[in-house]
């Protein structure tokens, strides 16, 4: 970002770690956007969120947060609650986008109502879904954490789910998956994974080796147009700003089905983020800038 006055940033504070299950990946987020606005000129400094964050974010004196965190309280809108609370302009969705889209469930009724494919939600009984195969996740969490694909009521039994509110159940969809990244409004060209295991997990995202990535993926050009087309849709409809990333599935028919939203994707070199951004020529020095200048407050939105 040439000719940027960097000053107008102030002392930025990368916002990383958190006590979600999501920690480490944070923690790896925040150390690779901390180096590059460095690196930058941008006078940051990294915040490991632990125990007082209010205190923690005080102590820093920063007028500016890039917030790097990634599931509970970093990603739902509790610690964007917080920074509007204090004054602090912030990177990513704002409170109410932040809550909706960690909340699966509203979220996908949210997309339904704009006109946008998602799986059908499968009801979950007292002894298990009404059917099988399904894909079963947590109701509001991240990365991939708790995903499970069940095919029979004892591999139901065997999660040894206590409170199946805070679950939900979707029909398996076919296709290739592909992550269409939205920055400031405009779709990135999408990356496919290919998860040697079959099934995009937790494990699939952080082992090396366990995923193939495409980018652009294996797939017709109006196909991708279509694919952002539908991601810069939800976006819109749910309110996001910043760089949110959609995962979508890509069916035979060319049909796109919407899993989730990830308003804070990962942001290490090798995250998905980053590989859109590079197939657009932007490296992630210039990706970590472009995202701290839309830092804003909510309410002035």
């Amino acid at each position: 970002m040439s000719g940027v006055d960097m000053q107008r940033f102030g002392r930025t504070g990368v916002l990383m770690g958190g006590r979600s299950g999501e920690r480490a990946v944070s923690l790896r987020s925040g150390a690779a956007v901390l180096e590059a606005l460095q690196a930058a000129g941008i006078d940051a400094v990294g915040i490991d969120l632990q125990q007082d964050w209010a205190a923690q974010i005080r102590d820093a004196a920063i007028d500016t947060a890039f917030v790097a965190l990634h599931g509970t309280l970093g990603e739902d809108g509790c610690v964007q609650g917080l920074l509007e609370i204090m004054g602090i302009p912030y990177t990513g969705s704002h409170v109410m986008a932040s809550a909706l889209c960690m909340n699966k469930r509203l979220c996908k009724q949210v997309l339904d109502q704009a006109g946008l494919t998602t799986p059908a939600e499968i009801c979950i009984q007292a002894d298990g879904p009404e059917r099988y195969p399904v894909f079963i996740k947590p109701v509001a969490e991240g990365s991939s954490i708790g995903l499970h694909q069940v095919s029979t009521q004892q591999q139901w039994q065997a999660l040894q789910i206590e409170s199946s509110d805070q679950w939900m159940a979707e029909m398996p969809v076919n296709g290739v998956e592909v992550a269409v990244s939205v920055l400031a409004g405009e779709a990135l060209m999408p990356v496919e994974v290919a998860p040697k295991s079959g099934v995009y997990d937790y494990a699939s995202k952080y082992t090396t080796g366990a995923t193939a990535y495409y980018c652009p993926p294996r797939l017709p050009p109006e196909t991708l147009r279509y694919c952002m087309d539908c991601a810069e849709k939800a976006v819109r409809a749910c309110g996001c700003s910043g760089a949110p990333r959609v995962d979508i599935i890509v069916g035979s028919g060319g049909e796109a089905t919407i899993l989730e939203i990830n308003t804070l994707p990962g942001m290490t070199e090798t995250s998905l983020l980053p590989k859109a951004a590079a197939a657009a020529g932007i490296d992630f020095q210039a990706l970590c800038l472009r995202i701290l200048a839309t830092a804003s407050l909510g309410v002035e939105k």
